[in-house]
C-alpha cells in the first residue's frame, strides 16, 4: 500500500500536473492562432471595457436575463463553481501537503466547511447529470463524455467526504481520491471543462461584439 500511495503522490502527480500546464499551454496557442487564421477580425474590435463589462455581468448571480429565468440553475451552477474553486485550494490536507513540499501556505478552511462544499459539489454534479437525461433539449446534445466528466469531477469531492469521515475502507478510497483528483487535473485542458480558463476570452469577444458592433447588451 505504501509504495502505490507513493507512486500515486510521487511520479503520478507529477505527471498530471506536467499534462495540465503543457496540454493548457498548447490549447492557448492552438485556439489563438486558429482565431488568427478563421476570424483575424475579431482582434481589431476586442474593446476591453465592453469585455469586462459583459464578464462582470455574467459573474454576477442573476445579473443575466438568462440566469432570471433559471433561477435553480443558476443558484446550482453558482454554487458548483464557487466550491469546485474554494474547496480544494483551501482544505487543510491540501495546504499542509503544499506547505511540505514547496514551502507555500495561506488560510485553510474548517473541516466542517470543507466537508459542505465538497457535498456541494457532488449534488451539483448529481443535480447535472438528472438535468442532462430529464430535460430533452439538454438531453439531445448530451453524449456519453459529458456523463463521464461529471464523474470523473465529483469523484474527487465524494471521496474526499468518504475519506475525511472515515468511512469503511478509506485507507483504499484514500488512493482513490488522489488519482481521481489527478486525472480530473489532467483532463481539463482537453475537455469541456477548459471553459474555466476560456471564460473571460469568449465572453470578452461576445461583449465586445455586442457592444461595439451592434451596440446592444449580451445580457
Amino acid at each position: 500500500m505504501y509504495d502505490i500511495y507513493a507512486i500515486i503522490t510521487g511520479p503520478l502527480a507529477w505527471l498530471s500536473f506536467a499534462v495540465f500546464l503543457g496540454g493548457s499551454l498548447y490549447r492557448f496557442i492552438s485556439l489563438y492562432q486558429l482565431a488568427r487564421k478563421k476570424d483575424g477580425a475579431v482582434f481589431q474590435y476586442m474593446n476591453l471595457a465592453y469585455a469586462l463589462r459583459s464578464i462582470a455581468h455574467w459573474l454576477t448571480p442573476f445579473g443575466a436575463r438568462n440566469m432570471r429565468l433559471n433561477p435553480v440553475m443558476t443558484v446550482v451552477t453558482f454554487s458548483f463553481h464557487i466550491a469546485l474553486f474554494i474547496a480544494p485550494l483551501f482544505v487543510f490536507a491540501h495546504v499542509v501537503l503544499l506547505e511540505e513540499s514547496f514551502g507555500i501556505h495561506w488560510i485553510t478552511l474548517s473541516d466542517r466547511v470543507a466537508d459542505i462544499l465538497s457535498m456541494v459539489v457532488v449534488f451539483s454534479c448529481i443535480f447535472f447529470f438528472a438535468r442532462r437525461i430529464m430535460r430533452p433539449e439538454v438531453k439531445y446534445l448530451t453524449t456519453w463524455v459529458d456523463i463521464v466528466i461529471l464523474i470523473i469531477v465529483a469523484a474527487p469531492f465524494a471521496t474526499g467526504v468518504w475519506v475525511f469521515h472515515q468511512w469503511a475502507g478509506f485507507p483504499t478510497m484514500t488512493l482513490v481520491h488522489i488519482l481521481s483528483g489527478e486525472l480530473m487535473l489532467a483532463i481539463i485542458p482537453f475537455t469541456k471543462l477548459f471553459h474555466m480558463f476560456l471564460f473571460p476570452f469568449t465572453r470578452g469577444y461576445i461583449g465586445s461584439e455586442f457592444g461595439g458592433v451592434r451596440m446592444a447588451k449580451d445580457w
